[in-house]
Parts: structure tokens; C-alpha cells; sequence
């Protein structure tokens, strides 16, 4: 059984804890690729994966902004730490939004006891680049799901596998079931998740992630063979996302990316306060003792000065996280007349907050380089790793097509939210 988290303070200490625990062995879970299977644990544990759950149903109900700041901690100390729960709380908050009342209860449940839902969301692709969509048809009482899906992030650590396919819908929920104001699943295409236990027979997680960055979240294969679901656990989601929840969604990643420019940005300073810059005159003859002054670079006006613009990158990406999280959970609270402008100003607070995450982390983890010396190079040091992550994971979603939702929705009045992009 996981602690139960129940405000919102608790939640960032916890975060906060977990995080100096995780920063310790980051670099060398990286460079030897070990996955993170007790630290994962820890996190469950911990009730920080339960924060996000209702009051109504035993948990925190954390602010959206909250959950930015438990999701920046973790990565700071670990990138890919930070992104294996991601799809996880984009699964709770699918149940808040499109669940039946039957389906909430029952995985709110699972997950205040420490259950890790995981993903399988991208289909494969095909020899000729065509997408193989994973499918779903009746059987007895429950589906069939057959599929391919990639980038499963979270997938080998879960207990629950939500799985996104096409095929017969299952039951309708959101505004119906659940009471949301973001409008349920009406009015927009739908698509079927199943949610599928770990160890179900035809159900296979291949740990084949290869990619330069993020290395240990093992965003491998999920591979489905008539595995089957019973129908309480198939749920009926818009594709595009409808209300806020496309804009919940995108602040997990950029929290993700703001946290890694934090832990770099430490990493960072705590490399140039103990480096001494040689000048001059600063060895004697033969090798022996300094015959001139010795500079500490974090003296010199310059590297000052570039590592200020560095912080300010940081400082906004993050101001901008919060601002968005709030701006979510006004539109979530406003009536009914109110929700509409508020939540396209959710959705363009949110682009512009992953725009800066992204020019923040890529920025801060290459740039500082260039106030060091060569010995910030040194593999055994891994500091290189702040930019493999963030290099990695910023090109999932570019930030041009963030900033061009800003631009569209102060220009010509269209909100990033509703496109299906």
C-alpha cells in the first residue's frame, strides 16, 4: 500500500525528497543504462502517483500547477525519472474526463494504492511509413485487442496498460458519468482505450528503446495478440481531447523540459564554482608552485553574465509552467458561460510554456559548456546527458508548432485547442 498524499505542500516535499535520492545515482543509471525499477517503486510508495486523484475519491486533487512542480523536482534529478509517470497522470485525468463513475472508482482505487498506469498509445508504422493501427472487436463479455505500439513510455514499470486502439467503442463517460464541465466525449471523433493488467496472457513489453537521451524510461514496444479486456475496462476518449485536457497534457511535458534545464543549471554552477581558470604565470617552472594569480571563472564578468541569461531562460520557462497550471484549473472551475474563453486561453498559456521548457532546456544544457573547460567534457563527469535528454525529448513535440499556436490564436483568433494536430 502506497502513503496518501493530501495537500498540495505535502506533494512538493515529497517531490522535493525523492528528487535528492534520485539526482545521486542519475548520472550512472545513464552512462550504464540501468533502469530505474526501485526508484519507480519508491515513487509509488511514496503516494506522490495518487496526488492528482479527486478529494471526492481519497486523494489530494492537487493543483494542475502543482503537479508541474512534482514533475519538475523529478526531473531535475533525473530525466527520465520525471517521464515515466507522464503517461500516468495523462490516464488519471483521461478517467476524470471520459471515465464512467464504475471506472473511476475502481482505478482511482488502484492508484492510491501505488498502481502505475503505463501506455501504449502510438501505433507502429508500416514498411511503406502507413500507420498499423491496433485494433479492438467483441468477444464474449469483454474485446479482443491486437496491435503494435512504439514509444510506450512507462509500459515495463506498470501494473496497468491503458492501450489505444480503433474498432467498437466502448461505453460512453465524461460529462454523462462523470460530471466534467470539459464537455465528455461528445461533439468530436473517439477512439478506444483499453486498460489492460501487465501480465495478461498475449500481452508483451520489449525493452528495445535505443534512443541517445532519456535513456532509462524505457520507451520501448508494446506488442498485443488478441489480448483480452473485459468491457468495465474499455473507455471511450475525443481525439481531441475536447476542454483542457489536450492543455493537462502538454504541461507534464513542459514541466519535464523546465526540470532538466534546472538540474543542468545546478549541475552547471557547482562545475564552474570549483573550476579555476590557469592565467599567466599561474604554474612555476617545472611543474611547480602558481607564479601568478589563479582566476575562478565564476569571477569572470563574462561567464557572469552569460550564465545570468541561462538563469533567466530557466526562471521564466518555470514562471510560465505555473502560470499555465493555473490558468487550467480556472477554466476547470468557471461556469458554464465562462469555460470556452477561458480554457482556449488555458490552451495558448500552455503552448507558450512548452515553447520556453523547450528553448530553455536545449539552451541552458549546451550553452554552459562554453563557460568551461575541457574538463567538463569528461565522460565519467556525464554531464553531457542534461542535453541528450532534453535534446530527446523536445523533438517529440517541436517548438515551432507551439509558438505558431501563439501567434495564430493573438493574430487571428484560433485557439491551439481546437485543432487535432
Amino acid at each position: 500500500m502506497a502513503h496518501v498524499i493530501k495537500t498540495d505542500e505535502e506533494a512538493v516535499e515529497v517531490a522535493r525528497e525523492l528528487a535528492r535520492g534520485f539526482a545521486e545515482g542519475a548520472a550512472r543509471r545513464d552512462a550504464e543504462r540501468i533502469l530505474p525499477a526501485a526508484e519507480v517503486e519508491a515513487l509509488s510508495e511514496s503516494g506522490l502517483l495518487g496526488i492528482t486523484v479527486p478529494a471526492e475519491h481519497g486523494g489530494a486533487g492537487v493543483r494542475t500547477a502543482t503537479l508541474g512542480a512534482v514533475i519538475r523536482e523529478l526531473s531535475a534529478a533525473d530525466g527520465s525519472i520525471g517521464q515515466i509517470p507522464q503517461n500516468h497522470f495523462w490516464y488519471v485525468d483521461c478517467l476524470r474526463e471520459f471515465g464512467t463513475e464504475e471506472q473511476q472508482a475502481f482505478f482511482y482505487r488502484e492508484v492510491l494504492a501505488g498502481r502505475r498506469l503505463g501506455n501504449a498509445a502510438v501505433d507502429a508504422r508500416g514498411p511503406g511509413g502507413e500507420r498499423e493501427r491496433a485494433t479492438l472487436r467483441p468477444h464474449e463479455d469483454g474485446y479482443l485487442v491486437s496491435g503494435r505500439k512504439i514509444y510506450s513510455t512507462g509500459a515495463l514499470f506498470a501494473h496497468w496498460v491503458p492501450v489505444a486502439a480503433l474498432g467498437e467503442s466502448g461505453p460512453a463517460g465524461g460529462s454523462t458519468a462523470g460530471g466534467s464541465t470539459d464537455g465528455g466525449t461528445s461533439g468530436g471523433e473517439t477512439y478506444t482505450v483499453a486498460f489492460v493488467p501487465r501480465e495478461s496472457p498475449g500481452l508483451t513489453v520489449v525493452d528495445d528503446w535505443d534512443g541517445f537521451g532519456q535513456r532509462t524510461t524505457a520507451s520501448g514496444t508494446v506488442l498485443l495478440d488478441d489480448v483480452f479486456v473485459p468491457a468495465a475496462h474499455v473507455m471511450r476518449v475525443r481525439r481531441d481531447g475536447g476542454g483542457t485536457f489536450r492543455s493537462f497534457g502538454l504541461l507534464i511535458h513542459a514541466a519535464i523540459d523546465t526540470g532538466i534545464a534546472e538540474g543542468a543549471l545546478a549541475d552547471a554552477a557547482a562545475f564552474l564554482r570549483g573550476y579555476l581558470r590557469g592565467g599567466y604565470g599561474s604554474v612555476g617552472a617545472n611543474g611547480g608552485p602558481p607564479g601568478g594569480l589563479v582566476e575562478k571563472v565564476v569571477e569572470d564578468p563574462v561567464v557572469v553574465q552569460r550564465f545570468g541569461e541561462l538563469a533567466v531562460l530557466t526562471r521564466a520557462a518555470r514562471a510560465l509552467l505555473e502560470s499555465a497550471g493555473d490558468a487550467v484549473d480556472r477554466a476547470r472551475a468557471a461556469l458554464p458561460e465562462d469555460f470556452e474563453h477561458l480554457a482556449d486561453e488555458a490552451a495558448v498559456a500552455m503552448a507558450a510554456a512548452r515553447a520556453q521548457a523547450d528553448r530553455a532546456a536545449n539552451r541552458v544544457t549546451g550553452e554552459w559548456f562554453e563557460l568551461a573547460g575541457a574538463s567538463a567534457v569528461r565522460g565519467p563527469l556525464n554531464l553531457d546527458r542534461h542535453w541528450r535528454n532534453a535534446r530527446t525529448h523536445t523533438v517529440h513535440d517541436p517548438r515551432r508548432a507551439k509558438v505558431h499556436d501563439v501567434g495564430n490564436y493573438h493574430l487571428n483568433g484560433i485557439a491551439p485547442r481546437s485543432l487535432t494536430r
